[in-house]
Formats: C-alpha cells, structure tokens, sequence
C-alpha cells in the first residue's frame, strides 16, 4: 500500500459527477492514469448504501496499492477496512472520528484557513485538505480562499497537505508555483474525455515537482 508521503494526486468519486454504478470502471481509468490516494465522497446517500459502495469499490483501490479513504462515514470505514475517513472541519474532531472507526486507520480533516489548518494538525490529523483554493460546484457554500496562504500553510506545519477546490490540469501548474505540493482533483479528473491520460498529465506534474525538492512551489 502506498504511504501517505508518497501521494500527490488525490482523486475523488463523487456522486455528485460520477454515478455510482459508474464508479468501478472509473477507478479502474483514475488508477491506471496514476492516482495516488483516493475517496468516496457520497453525499445523500443512505448509510447501507455508502457501505455497499466502500466494499465494492476498496478492493479495486487495494489491488493497485491506492489508499483508499471515506468522506464523512469513520464508523462505515471502520468496519470496511479500508485505509481512512476523511472530515469536515464542523463536522467532528479527529479524536472522534478515530473512536468512531475503532481501528487505526488514517484520518484526514479539511481546513478552510491557516487557522484551521493549525488546528486540525493540533487534533492529530494524518493529513489535511486546504481550500477551495477557488470557486467550485463542490462546495458552492465555501468562499474560496485563494493561492496567497499556500507557501505559509507549508511553513507551518509538516503534516501532507492537499491544496483542494476548483483545481483543474490548466491551473495546476500556478498551484504548484504557489507553494502546493500535493493537489486534490475532482470535477476535471470525472469529467476528463479522457480520465487515464489526464489524471497521468497531473500525476506526472505534481512528481516531477516533488522529484524537484518542492522547486516549482518555492520550497528551501
């Protein structure tokens, strides 16, 4: 399985852009263009219904060493076995959502603001999510917080941090000029004509990057 540290491109399935019947085959494409780690995001879906989803689409994930991680459900990826959940910063602490999944497993936190950010690391977080970093349909209620806060988020913690929201292949390149060093995609990857060559295009940009010791995002 492929460690934390060593993902970059972070893929979402989204009911939102992506049918669930639909899901399967749509790993198989993200996986075979270089997704690192990926997540379920079911939103209003029923919770027997996100589990059956969890089991059908972890062992595709698993069989190609992608970590595989549950937006909103710990207690669903607990008893799933897959490899983490993921949470909203209103939604519950760290420390809960690892009660809730009852195993070690990784737990990711969304952060909207260096603030945030410094409190979901405080809360133990394996990793988290910071943005929008512009507007999206994903999140229409957020306001997007721009590219300014990049280099600083990185300044002040060590945890991995994935730049989110409205980050596509025609703006990654200033994302990564901004500071980010790892990125999550959603609705260009599902929506790509071609989701194996697009998700290879931003795999192989956000590497070379790391390969790079963080040159293109400014590091020291």
């Amino acid at each position: 399985m492929r460690a934390l540290e060593d993902c970059y491109l972070y893929g979402i399935l989204d009911t939102g852009y992506c049918e669930p019947g639909a899901m399967p085959a749509m790993l198989e494409r993200m996986a075979a263009g270089g997704v690192d780690i990926v997540q379920l995001r079911a939103k209003n879906q029923p919770e027997d219904r996100v589990e059956e989803l969890t089991r059908e689409l972890h062992p595709i994930a698993r069989a190609r060493g992608i970590p595989f991680i549950l937006n909103d459900w710990p207690a669903i990826a607990g008893r799933a076995g897959v490899e983490g959940a993921h949470v909203g910063v209103e939604d519950m602490t760290v420390a809960e959502a690892r009660r809730l999944a009852g195993r070690r497993c990784l737990i990711g936190k969304s952060s909207h603001s260096l603030e945030q950010a410094e409190a979901g690391a405080a809360q133990g977080a394996d990793y988290l999510g910071f943005g929008p970093l512009f507007a999206t349909p994903t999140k229409p209620d957020y306001h997007p917080i721009g590219t300014h806060d990049i280099q600083e988020v990185h300044r002040r913690l060590t945890l991995p941090i994935f730049c989110i929201g409205g980050i596509k292949l025609e703006n990654l390149p200033a994302v990564l000029a901004a500071g980010a060093r790892r990125a999550v995609i959603v609705s260009g990857l599902l929506q790509a004509p071609d989701v194996t060559a697009y998700a290879r295009t931003c795999a192989g940009l956000l590497r070379s990057n790391g390969a790079a010791g963080g040159a293109l995002a400014g590091e020291q």
